[in-house]
């Protein structure tokens, strides 16, 4: 978690509230990090970690859309930003699929 907070301090976003969710909440059996937060400003962020050896392809974003459908009807909330953190090899098909569904993407996560 401190590395989170470290990760997004750099970019200028200070979180008041951060949240672990496991994975197995959601009715997933993947290994991924899942967050939720709330930064100073009031806004609301839905933070996905990926740390996998493998490339990141457009079906594992589909599945991370579906994950995030979950997240945000378990919690009753709607996510003003979502977060992917990636530090493996990224498909440029499922870079432009979450950034055209207003993700922001960032590879160099750890």
């Amino acid at each position: 978690m401190k590395e989170l907070t470290n990760y997004f301090t750099k970019k200028d976003i200070i979180f008041k509230q951060i949240n672990e969710i496991m994975p197995k909440e959601l009715g997933s059996r993947k290994k991924i990090g899942i967050y939720h937060a709330t930064s100073v400003k009031k806004e609301f962020y839905a933070i996905f970690i990926v740390d996998a050896k493998s490339r990141f392809l457009r079906k594992n974003a589909d599945d991370l859309m579906n994950l995030c459908e979950t997240l945000s009807s378990n919690l009753d909330h709607s996510f003003k930003k979502k977060v992917l953190l990636v530090s493996s090899p990224l498909c440029s098909k499922a870079k432009a699929y979450l950034i055209e569904n207003k993700w922001s993407v960032y590879i160099d996560f750890m």
